[in-house]
């Protein structure tokens, strides 16, 4: 029991979005991760044709592109 809630003490809440290639938001996914890092290692694996932006909050964490 203690290992989760250790986990989520120290979660992560983050956004990627899906860009359309007119440049708009088409889906948003909500990720937990422990860090920036998994957050873009998790994003990254998301580019399938299209941009991914990740962002926490208000921060732009990355942003990656199709053929990256």
């Amino acid at each position: 029991m203690q290992h989760w809630r250790r986990f989520i003490a120290e979660a992560n809440e983050y956004r990627a979005y899906i860009i359309g290639p007119d440049g708009h938001i088409e889906r948003r996914i909500d990720l937990v991760c422990a860090d920036d890092d998994a957050a873009k290692e998790r994003a990254k694996a998301l580019v399938d044709g299209h941009a991914i932006e990740l962002w926490q909050e208000t921060r732009k964490v990355a942003q990656f592109d199709p053929g990256q």
